[in-house]
């Protein structure tokens, strides 16, 4: 594979062990390479800065700047670097401060290496994942406890992107959604970008959570 075709990786976490077993089990993979490693959040942000990397995978609890913050600093200041969350603590409060950091995946420490890997290439293709063990804690926290979002951005969708913002939210691919609205697969991905673009969200996870912040989907209810 071709130096460029390589999804470049960080990989950030204060155990050199872990770090170091982190990054072995990346660069196995044909199409990863980790380019880079870091003990803390100060570290992790200077080399998303300098190198680019496509992914940074991020653990949270790191001395100095943690991982939540070092994600936002990420964010904002290598906007093409997506952020994995990888720690050992599933804690909600982790878990929310993450996504709404910018963060496009939540993984555990115990995760098998493959899911790693793929939760990388997910982000890297500009998609979301997070791990299965966090995904219903995530609405269930909308059903018990919504966080309010400003309801009007939902006036700047026309009705047919409100409709794809809906089925995003209900976890429906393009293609479902292309199937359940009678449009092309094509179309619905323009359909996504555009709704990406005027709630000012980065990807499918983000604009699921500006969904049921605003109201337009509730658990349970279709």
């Amino acid at each position: 594979m071709a130096a460029r075709d390589l999804i470049r990786v960080t990989v950030a976490d204060d155990q050199a062990v872990v770090r170091a077993g982190i990054a072995a089990v990346l660069d196995v993979e044909p199409d990863l390479s980790v380019v880079g490693q870091a003990a803390d959040g100060d570290a992790a942000v200077a080399l998303a800065v300098s190198l680019r990397p496509d992914v940074a995978l991020m653990d949270v609890r790191m001395p100095g700047m943690d991982g939540l913050r070092a994600t936002a600093e990420i964010v904002a200041r290598a906007p093409g670097t997506r952020v994995v969350v990888l720690t050992t603590f599933g804690l909600d409060e982790y878990l929310f401060a993450a996504l709404r950091a910018g963060a496009s995946g939540f993984l555990l420490k115990d995760a098998e290496p493959e899911r790693v890997a793929d939760a990388v290439r997910v982000a890297a293709a500009g998609d979301a994942l997070l791990d299965p063990g966090v995904t219903r804690r995530l609405i269930d926290r909308f059903a018990a406890e919504p966080e309010p979002r400003d309801a009007r951005v939902l006036a700047t969708l026309t009705p047919r992107e409100t409709e794809v913002l809906r089925q995003v939210a209900r976890g429906l691919t393009n293609a479902e959604i292309g199937d359940a609205l009678g449009i092309s697969r094509a179309t619905v991905k323009d359909h996504v970008a555009v709704v990406l673009g005027k709630l000012g969200v980065r990807d499918r996870l983000q604009a699921t959570i500006a969904a049921y912040e605003t109201g337009l989907v509730r658990p349970g209810r279709r």
